[in-house]
């Protein structure tokens, strides 16, 4: 537990470097509440995908490629060692952040070119509950990058040893425009 407090501290240090020389943007709110997203314009370079709502994904289509800021929920769930309640609890300040997603790409310059969202992940439970759609990339020294990757966030992010590389299925999490705005534009941001 010590040696997670200090890993997700030198984190929080190295953090705003990283995000200054990303294309990375936080999404803002005009209250209290800090949504933990980031996000970033990204041209799709998988295989063509249809959505459930008839949008089609294809090559070079304009995306909005979302990021979870996960230092900032290490740091908000560090303290709580219970694996179910960290997750119900990451899963709830998604679900929170979502309207603010929706305004976001309302409100951009480029929203006519946005056709969805899409973010990448190992965490894959509940998120057809928040509207998205899973995919596998095909490609596969891609899927073990992003694994590697991820596999520091998965560490200071569980309390058990051991990693199976293989029991974490790492996949798109994608979203049409179109359902993103139906679904949370109008949603009262304050209820939840």
């Amino acid at each position: 537990m010590v040696l997670r407090i200090y890993l997700v501290s030198i984190w929080s240090i190295i953090d705003p470097v990283y995000y200054l020389f990303t294309r990375l943007r936080c999404i803002q709110s005009n209250d209290s509440y800090q949504p933990v997203f980031r996000v970033r314009l990204t041209k799709y370079k998988g295989k063509d995908v249809c959505l459930p709502d008839g949008t089609k994904i294809c090559k070079n289509d304009m995306l909005l490629k979302v990021h979870l800021h996960n230092v900032r929920l290490l740091r908000e769930t560090l303290v709580n060692q219970n694996q179910v309640m960290q997750g119900r609890y990451i899963y709830k300040r998604v679900k929170q952040s979502m309207p603010y997603l929706a305004m976001y790409i309302n409100n951009h310059k480029d929203k006519s070119m946005i056709k969805g969202i899409i973010g990448i992940t190992l965490i894959n439970k509940g998120i057809k509950n928040l509207g998205f759609e899973c995919f596998e990339p095909e490609n596969k020294f891609y899927k073990w990058f992003k694994k590697i990757s991820l596999f520091p966030i998965y560490l200071l992010s569980t309390n058990t040893a051991s990693y199976d590389m293989k029991k974490h299925k790492l996949v798109y999490l994608m979203m049409s425009k179109n359902n993103l705005l139906s679904k949370y534009l109008n949603e009262d941001i304050k209820s939840q």
